[in-house]
């Protein structure tokens, strides 16, 4: 049936060519106008075929048919999918498919038809395009986008409230009737919801309740050709119920029991009462009230907006000797609730609060707080200022003692007894400070005797009124200056006053000078200042450059109280415009602290000490070099200050092992040493006619070890030198020069100061007049 509706529209279609066929017959035509030809083009129709056709293959599209009649006339097919999918046959110009087709795969197919001569493959006719077009069948399920979708909506919402939207695709032609039409259909769940042909889905109740289930699962099923029995598919819907406030808190217990001590501070917590609300956390907002009981003014209930407990908190301080349990009851309410959705018949939740007050050991309490006395200035008389008084709470009633732990200024100004009073060692001075403040403390006496270790505070204010015990003072300005050619009236300087009480309510400083007889006046301001001014002009400063002027300044207390201050004038050479040109640079008065002058007597007294302790060290010194020296500064200790040579004799050198500066002053003095026998002196070499040996050196060791062990005038020796032996006699005589000046020698040693500066000293030495006593 197919094909013969195929054929039909094959030949009962006009024939046409397109638009290049006909261009390309008219220039034929045209070139060949000489021969006589019959039109040629192109005869088909537009091609179709069905998808998916279960007929065996290959399956007839069409056929594509040329004017031109030449028996060697042959047609083939070129494109993407020419014979390969589509094959024509060359003689008829059938054109056959050898696979099957798939619509949503590729909905049309462009191929090229051509006319050949198959003797040399000339082209008979120019080529043409023609298009193959898949019909639709319905051979698609419809396909939702996702597998599970999720919706919202409120509980108790109203029926057909929207909650969310599924969809599903069918590929099939939508332009094909019933082919892509998509139904839905709720298989699961229906009793709650239901869908539309949109894919909407809503509800079909209205007591959806969140709090007896929260989330519900449907199945949507889509179809497509309403009425068929094809295939479908199916997609999950997860539908969840938004809360609403909608139910009331209640209390989880009928009742609540709390013990509290009697101490607990205001605003302390006390206990937390529990309330259950199945609403979500941001819809319960618990209101706690009271319902019976004449504690509300006691305690206050506040609800904790994270865990909706309700709070009990004191609003006054509790005392277990007046009440010791509060027994009252409370409500739980929610105001936000939505009374539109409210369950009717639900009971109020009530319950009942006990609170147990327990006994502790309190702290003492003041009768009055705070303390206040006043008492005047300067008044010896008055001793006592009144008393502070605190009491044991307890039903112990201790005795209380009172204690002074803090005081504004700091000092012993105000004093507190054991009992209580204040007291008054001596009058306050209001202008060292008009109020002081201390802190009396209260602990009870236990029984032992012992102060208990819990106390409470009061705050005592004392205010000092006012005496008029200060005389007014003068405030110095900027230093008064006037020009020696002022005119009278001329206005030097405003002054001012200032008194250390209180200023009287009923006027104003007096001003006043203490003498008329100087060149100057006050004028009153009467606002507290005052003028002084020129009286005759002209000033004179060969007479006088600075003038100091005495001014009376009075106050209008009870007693009135003066006093002279003096004011310095300097007088100054001004031009014409009246300023300043020159001014005589007074001295200024500087002014020492007390502090500053007890530094510097402290330091005075430092260096005087410290010059004392170095002027007794010096005396010290001296008499130590004085006791030395009553010891007997002889020729054996000169002689202990040179040490032993290893060789004989030595130029000036030599000098520089020894304190030779006491030989010389002996030399140039002309000073006669003691006539003490010398150690070394009272060693004589042996006779020449003795060897020299071993027993020599034993025996001069001998004697100055005995020397040394019986002369008490001599320093204890730690070790033994031995200067003045030199062993036997020699030719040549002994070259050193420890014995030369006791030698018999006749040598003169005068010519030693012709030999230079080197032999200076030895020169001083040895050329000492015979007739001096030069006792070594």
């Amino acid at each position: 049936m197919n094909h013969l509706i195929l054929l039909f529209s094959l030949f009962s279609a006009p024939a046409f060519a397109d638009k290049e066929s006909q261009k390309t017959n008219q220039n034929f035509s045209s070139n060949n106008a000489s021969h006589k030809r019959l039109k040629r083009d192109w005869i088909w129709n537009q091609m179709h075929i069905k998808e998916e056709i279960d007929t065996p293959l290959p399956h007839h599209v069409g056929k594509i048919t040329s004017s031109v009649r030449n028996n060697n006339a042959k047609y083939i097919i070129e494109g993407e999918y020419a014979n390969t999918i589509f094959k024509v046959e060359e003689n008829s110009g059938d054109v056959y498919a050898f696979e099957r087709l798939d619509r949503e795969k590729k909905a049309e197919y462009e191929l090229t038809a051509l006319i050949i001569d198959r003797r040399n493959n000339q082209s008979l006719e120019p080529p043409s395009k023609f298009i193959i077009k898949v019909y639709d069948i319905n051979d698609n399920v419809p396909v939702f986008v996702q597998k599970v979708f999720n919706g919202s909506v409120p509980e108790m919402s109203p029926v057909g409230t929207s909650v969310t939207k599924v969809t599903a695709v069918d590929a099939d032609d939508p332009t094909v009737t019933g082919h892509a039409t998509v139904t839905y259909q709720v298989i699961k769940g229906d009793e709650y919801f239901t869908v539309d042909d949109s894919g909407v889905i809503s509800t079909t109740r209205a007591d959806l309740d969140r709090e007896n289930q929260s989330t519900y699962e449907i199945i949507v099923k889509a179809k497509d050709a309403p009425g068929s029995s094809g295939d479908s598919s199916t997609a999950t819907v997860i539908i969840t119920l938004t809360d609403i406030n909608d139910n009331f808190p209640v209390f989880k217990h009928p009742s609540f029991h709390f013990k509290v001590p009697e101490n607990i501070s205001v605003g302390g917590e006390v206990g937390r009462v529990k309330v259950e609300d199945v609403d979500e956390p941001q819809h319960r907002n618990t209101k706690y009230s009271f319902v019976r009981g004449d504690y509300r003014d006691t305690f206050e209930i506040v609800a904790n907006p994270f865990t909706n407990e309700g709070i009990i908190r004191p609003k006054k301080p509790l005392d277990f000797e007046k009440v010791a349990e509060y027994r009252f009851d409370i409500e739980a309410t929610d105001p936000t609730v939505d009374l539109r959705y409210f369950k009717s018949g639900g009971s109020r939740s009530i319950s009942t609060v006990t609170i147990e007050v327990t006994d502790v050991d309190e702290p003492p309490v003041f009768t009055k707080l705070p303390y206040e006395f006043k008492v005047r200035e300067n008044d010896p008389e008055i001793r006592t200022l009144g008393s502070v008084w605190a009491h044991d709470p307890d039903a112990a009633k201790r005795k209380i003692r009172f204690i002074r732990r803090r005081a504004s200024p700091n000092g012993d100004y105000i004093r507190v007894s054991d009992t209580g009073i204040i007291q008054l060692p001596k009058p306050l001075d209001r202008e060292f400070s008009s109020s002081y403040n201390i802190t009396v403390a209260a602990q009870e006496i236990l029984e032992d005797g012992r102060l208990s270790d819990r106390e409470s505070h009061a705050q005592v204010h004392v205010i000092v009124t006012d005496e008029n015990d200060n005389a007014p003072e003068l405030v110095y300005p900027e230093e008064p200056r006037v020009c020696e050619n002022a005119a009278p009236g001329k206005v030097i300087i405003r002054i001012s006053a200032t008194d250390k009480d209180e200023i009287s309510p009923r006027g104003f400083f007096k001003y006043s000078l203490a003498t008329e007889d100087s060149n100057f006046s006050l004028v009153e301001n009467y606002d507290n200042t005052a003028n002084i001014t020129v009286k005759y002009g002209q000033f004179n400063r060969e007479l006088a450059k600075i003038h100091y002027l005495p001014v009376i300044i009075s106050d209008n207390g009870d007693p009135e109280l003066s006093s002279t201050n003096t004011l310095v004038i300097s007088v100054c050479k001004c031009n014409e415009k009246g300023n300043f040109t020159f001014c005589e640079e007074r001295a200024e008065q500087v002014g020492v602290s007390i502090q500053a002058l007890v530094a510097i007597f402290i330091c005075i007294f430092t260096i005087i000490a410290f010059f004392a302790v170095i002027t007794l060290l010096i005396l010290l010194r001296k008499r130590h070099k004085k006791d030395l020296s009553g010891l007997g500064r002889n020729v054996a200790e000169i002689h202990e200050q040179l040490v032993t040579y290893d060789e004989e004799g030595g130029g000036e050198m030599d000098t520089t092992s020894y304190d030779v500066s006491v030989l010389n002053s002996v030399r140039k003095n002309g000073i006669k040493l003691e006539a003490v026998p010398s150690p070394y002196a009272q060693v004589q070499k042996p006779p020449g006619n003795i060897t020299s040996g071993a027993g020599e050196m034993e025996m001069m060791i001998e004697v100055k070890k005995d020397e040394a062990d019986n002369d008490r005038d001599l320093l204890p020796y730690d070790t033994l030198h031995i200067y003045g032996y030199e062993g036997a006699e020699s030719t040549a005589e002994s070259l050193s020069s420890l014995e030369s000046g006791s030698s018999d020698s006749d040598i003169d040693y005068d010519f030693l100061n012709d030999w230079g500066p080197r032999f200076k000293m030895l020169a001083e030495l040895y050329g000492s007049e015979p007739s001096e006593d030069f006792v070594y």
